[in-house]
């Protein structure tokens, strides 16, 4: 698999990422989530699952992962497979996030299921719990889903934090990911903001898919400015190839003669602002068609009938809300 640079960070990664959100704990909002786990949702089920998926992940050539200190324990089962498999941080680019507290107790059904807070002591006490876990492992820490309202913007005291790690070494780049219908207006105002002589952020992590593709030009502004771009949720946590919204997708999968899931990430892979394209892949087996998205090349009808798949921001991120964790 080809490599890149995810911009002005420097940091070297691969076009698909893989994401830890769906493997760390056994509950997530992906369409069939359940089912994909088949029932394995015990700590060293996942543990097993995960270790499996990272090791058909780079030997694919996979080399970016991305975890979150609120995807239960995808910290811990990405330091465990380090470990095992005696990985030198070079051979990894690894990103995380803070900013979410995991409070569900392995419990699906639990009443909540994260807490935020994007807050000074918040970023201070769940760093120091990612390096107890990673050590020198991260090289990019991120503000977990930024919002207009979440305080994140406007709090120098963490802007200056963040560039103090950077600057001490302790982590080689810093962003931010975004979520809800405001994704393009956040970004907007996080892009010019300053601290330590330099941007405070290097890259963003965004939702961008064929039913959600509203901040695309907003990343494509961020990406001519320096910033990399990491795309999340290309699936449309799996409604693109399960339910009323993926039919469209599977005739053009079967007319190409791939799959449902491998079109839509090819579609987001060949945006030209797009340095990473995340698979939140469950099992090997899903990581296998999901790597077919790499070598696909779309061509005007399957591109015409994904653009027409689009929807208003405000009802794809009302339909998001309303996804059962499962």
């Amino acid at each position: 698999m080809d490599v890149r640079t995810l911009e002005r960070s420097g940091l070297t990664v691969s076009p698909l990422g893989l994401g830890l959100a769906a493997l760390g704990r056994p509950g997530y909002v992906n369409v069939g989530h359940g089912a994909d786990l088949a029932g394995q949702t015990s700590v060293d089920g996942l543990e097993r699952r995960t270790h499996e998926v990272l090791d058909a992940a780079r030997q694919s050539g996979i080399i970016y992962v991305d975890a979150a200190r609120s995807y239960g324990r995808a910290e811990e089962f990405l330091a465990s497979w380090l470990a095992a498999r005696r990985r030198h941080p070079d051979d990894l680019t690894i990103g995380t996030k803070w900013g979410y507290t995991y409070t569900a107790n392995w419990q699906v059904s639990a009443e909540t299921q994260e807490v935020k807070d994007h807050g000074l002591g918040t970023l201070r006490r769940q760093w120091a719990e990612t390096r107890a876990i990673l050590g020198d492992h991260v090289d990019l820490l991120q503000v977990h889903s930024a919002t207009l309202d979440s305080g994140i913007l406007d709090d120098l005291s963490v802007h200056e934090e963040l560039a103090r790690m950077r600057s001490d070494g302790e982590v080689a780049a810093i962003g931010l990911s975004l979520s809800g219908a405001a994704q393009a207006e956040t970004l907007r105002r996080a892009m010019p903001l300053m601290a330590g002589g330099r941007r405070v952020f290097d890259a963003v992590q965004a939702t961008w898919n064929a039913l959600e593709p509203s901040i695309g030009p907003t990343l494509a502004e961020a990406s001519a400015a320096g910033m990399g771009v990491i795309v999340k949720e290309a699936l449309a946590n799996g409604r693109l190839v399960r339910g009323v919204d993926a039919e469209p997708v599977a005739a053009q999968a079967r007319r190409l003669g791939t799959t449902a899931d491998a079109v839509a990430l090819a579609y987001a892979i060949e945006q030209p602002w797009a340095d990473v394209v995340l698979s939140g892949a469950a099992s090997v087996e899903q990581l296998r068609d999901n790597l077919a998205a790499v070598e696909l090349r779309l061509d005007d009808e399957a591109r015409g009938v994904l653009q027409a798949l689009a929807v208003p921001a405000e009802r794809y991120w009302r339909e998001r809300a309303s996804l059962a964790w499962n």
